[in-house]
């Protein structure tokens, strides 16, 4: 046999032996307590940001179920600790494919022994990561238990996701970034937002019955507000909602009946229908004028640049 030959056999066999050897080991890792003994955090230790606490499993099940978390789902956990949001989002009921961001290696490594210990290694992984510096941008769910500071400095990244993505929190408000929802379970709160769509601005609309008006937006976060201008008259919007891409307004056209406006948001695109009080419904289609009105709403925060070294 050439030498060649035999260092691609002495490679091969290596390369089998160390396979052999991660299997062992992970076979190995049945139990929660086998994972620990390599490495078992305590209640309350420091980390980068924050210190460790775990969330109760029953509030865990809360957030994923109030996000409506389903196997066509990629949910991110900001701060992973131990793996547990991110584990219990890739089984059932919830089915997710997950990641987990996590800064301590040594948790790092626990956490995906948990993976494994709970056989979910084929949907989930834990990466060691500063959650102000790793892309979370492809998540479809968010969910984290920070600490309110840093909500709040990674709140403008989130809301510059795509609308409709949800994000849940333990314990921890957005700030003025009112919550979608919330819940509670055993003295402890859980919050949901949906990532609004970015809406401010002028808006030209048509329906298929030949009604040409213009609505003018305004937006802070979710809440909108704003006029319809039928036929040179303007008209306030009346219970004016956003949810994700969701838009919905009524207003009076010019001969003072009320029509109900329901549709979607895609980028600069409206696409809906408009019913009018006693009469029929039509299809809508419309275009923002120029680029939306974002407000100091969207931007991050001042106090914030110290993570992101600015």
């Amino acid at each position: 046999m050439s030498l060649s030959r035999l260092a691609v056999t002495a490679a091969r066999l290596t390369a089998a032996m160390a396979a052999l050897a991660f299997a062992t080991a992970a076979s190995a890792q049945s139990s929660r307590a086998d994972c620990e003994r390599a490495y078992k955090p305590s209640v309350g230790q420091s980390g980068k940001d924050v210190v460790w606490v775990p969330t109760p499993d029953e509030l865990v099940r809360r957030m994923l179920t109030m996000a409506r978390v389903t196997p066509q789902d990629f949910v991110i956990d900001l701060g992973a600790g131990d793996g547990k949001i991110a584990i219990a989002a890739a089984k059932a009921p919830f089915g997710a494919n997950s990641l987990g961001i996590e800064y301590n290696p040594d948790m790092v490594k626990l956490a995906n022994c948990m993976v494994n210990v709970e056989g979910a290694a084929s949907r989930t992984k834990i990466v060691q990561g500063d959650i102000f510096k790793e892309d979370f941008s492809r998540a479809t769910v968010v969910t984290m238990y920070l600490l309110p500071e840093l909500n709040l400095c990674v709140r403008h990244r989130v809301l510059a996701m795509r609308p409709g993505t949800r994000v849940t929190s333990h314990q921890f408000t957005m700030g003025d970034w009112e919550a979608d929802e919330t819940a509670e379970i055993e003295f402890r709160t859980a919050y949901l937002w949906i990532v609004p769509a970015r809406v401010g601005g002028n808006w030209s609309l048509r329906d298929s019955a030949g009604l040409s008006f213009g609505v003018n937006l305004n937006q802070t976060f979710q809440k909108i507000g704003g006029e319809a201008t039928v036929g040179g008259a303007r008209q306030p919007l009346v219970g004016a909602t956003l949810r994700g891409d969701e838009l919905r307004f009524a207003f009076n056209d010019d001969k003072g009946v009320t029509r109900t406006f329901t549709g979607r948001i895609n980028g600069n695109q409206l696409t809906g229908t408009l019913r009018a009080a006693g009469g029929g419904e039509t299809t809508v289609n419309g275009s923002l004028q120029g680029q939306p009105r974002v407000g100091e709403w969207a931007n991050m925060l001042s106090q914030c640049s110290r993570f992101y070294g600015r």
